[in-house]
């Protein structure tokens, strides 16, 4: 049920649990509740740019549909008339998916990709879908194709990427529920910069299309509990995911457990990742008091060696430059200069690889998932930064605004892509200038509601958070 401060609350900024209470004994309707969605959404998006194919109508169509169904007291499920909101990535039946640029030329998708069928079937009410950087191959809100995506805790600072309106949208209140993506970091790190939780699931827990080695659909909510809530309709199985999970009977509703059982588990620290940037001073403070708080309630906490090295990182690095080099070599001239200079100075350095290089550079994705499991065998859980940094400028694509630099930010986070481990983001603590800092939690490959648990503590124990950012007064 809702709590006394939650009913104080307005409707946008509502969990999602709270709202299906609601509906249910008819205290509110889902029409109402997307309304102040979408009001607040007014407010908050000349200074955002966290949406795309933003429709009021539609969303309001699907919203009194869901009002029937709760009057009728059959609801399609607890997310039945819960607003969430898709990233641009993500297909749905009839709209263009553009990836972010203006390069692409994609036909109205024939079918809804996964996660928004999942979502869709659970009856929870489209939004508006959300914006993304170039082919999503930028941790920022630059585009080619959408306005500059901001951060709701400071408009000059970018809110990450690559699933940039999503995590800006739920830290403004769009709502409870939001769906982003991830191969590299792109799910955890814009949930550090905004202050908020995600869950990159296990590889092939959540299914999405296309699908490849690293690539993961997952939550972006403010509480891990909307999130533990979306897993039950997104992690069912699809068969147009090849690598999609068999069905798993997992109760997801479980995800609150007692501080007790922290007693005796085995965590890892890690505060060095073994390359990229080093890691900011208040960054490494909140990481070793949640620490401290997880090993006062009874866990075991261990501090790890770096297992991630230069080559594994350069070895991704080079490997994904090929790969959009071969994208991008595919397109026309004309569309090819449409793509942010970034994007194309990153992509043409590849040019020049040999096939011995680019074989060399390919392995690393396997020798980070060797090293990373058997850094993590030891422990029940990994927790460290989920990045080196806090948020940075918006207008720059990178930290190191650097292409031939790129990826020095994602080192804590692309081990747990590629051994297709969990991984979640959750916010434990803000540095002197108010800025939101991300603690990852890893778990073992298929262990996701362990990390939802680990998770809920430190959502216990890190005590309350600062008041959500508010749309700033025009």
């Amino acid at each position: 049920m809702s709590t006394a401060t939650e009913q104080t609350l307005p409707l946008h900024a509502w969990t999602a649990s709270s709202l299906a209470d609601a509906y249910r004994c008819r205290a509110l309707s889902p029409v109402e509740v997307t309304q102040s969605v979408l009001d607040h959404i007014a407010q908050w998006e000349p200074q955002l740019n966290a949406t795309y194919l933003l429709r009021p109508e539609r969303a309001l169509e699907s919203a009194r549909a869901s009002e029937l169904r709760w009057l009728k007291k059959s609801p399609l499920s607890a997310l039945d008339g819960v607003p969430f909101t898709l990233k641009d990535n993500i297909a749905t039946q009839g709209d263009r998916t553009p990836l972010g640029t203006r390069a692409t030329d994609s036909p109205p998708a024939v079918l809804d990709a996964p996660p928004a069928a999942r979502m869709r079937e659970a009856g929870a009410v489209l939004i508006s879908k959300t914006t993304m950087p170039d082919y999503g191959m930028l941790s920022s809100g630059v585009s080619s194709f959408h306005p500059l995506a901001r951060n709701p805790w400071d408009l000059s600072k970018t809110p990450g990427g690559s699933s940039a309106g999503a995590a800006a949208a739920a830290a403004a209140g769009y709502g409870p529920l939001h769906v982003g993506t991830d191969i590299g970091g792109s799910l955890r790190l814009p949930a550090s910069w905004c202050g908020i939780f995600s869950l990159k699931p296990s590889l092939g827990r959540i299914p999405i299309d296309p699908s490849y080695t690293g690539r993961a659909a997952g939550p972006m909510t403010r509480t891990v509990g909307d999130s533990a809530l979306m897993m039950q309709a997104l992690s069912w199985p699809d068969e147009r995911d090849s690598m999609s999970l068999p069905f798993a009977a997992i109760d997801w509703s479980s995800f609150d457990t007692p501080l007790t059982q922290l007693d005796g588990v085995r965590i890892g620290l890690l505060l060095d990742a073994g390359c990229g940037l080093p890691v900011d001073p208040e960054v490494q403070f909140a990481v070793q008091r949640t620490a401290l708080l997880l090993e006062g309630a009874g866990a075991i906490v261990t501090p790890m060696q770096p297992f991630l090295t230069r080559q594994m990182l350069d070895g991704m690095d080079h490997a994904w430059r090929m790969r959009s080099h071969m994208d991008l070599a595919a397109l026309s001239e004309e569309r090819r200069a449409t793509v942010l200079p970034y994007i194309r100075a990153w992509a043409d350095s590849a040019a020049g690889m040999s096939g011995t290089e680019v074989f060399t550079a390919m392995s690393q994705f396997h020798a980070t998932r060797v090293a990373t499991v058997q850094a993590c065998n030891a422990f029940d859980y990994v927790i460290s930064p989920t990045a080196p940094i806090v948020a940075f400028a918006a207008e720059l694509p990178s930290p190191t605004d650097d292409p031939l630099r790129p990826l020095e930010h994602i080192a804590f986070t692309v081990p747990f892509n590629m051994s297709e481990q969990p991984a979640a983001s959750i916010n434990c603590g803000y540095t002197q200038s108010g800025l939101p800092i991300g603690l990852q939690i890893a778990g073992r490959r298929f262990d996701d509601l362990g990390v939802l648990q680990l998770s809920r503590a430190v959502e216990v124990l890190r005590g309350p958070q600062r008041p959500w950012p508010e749309p700033p007064r025009l």
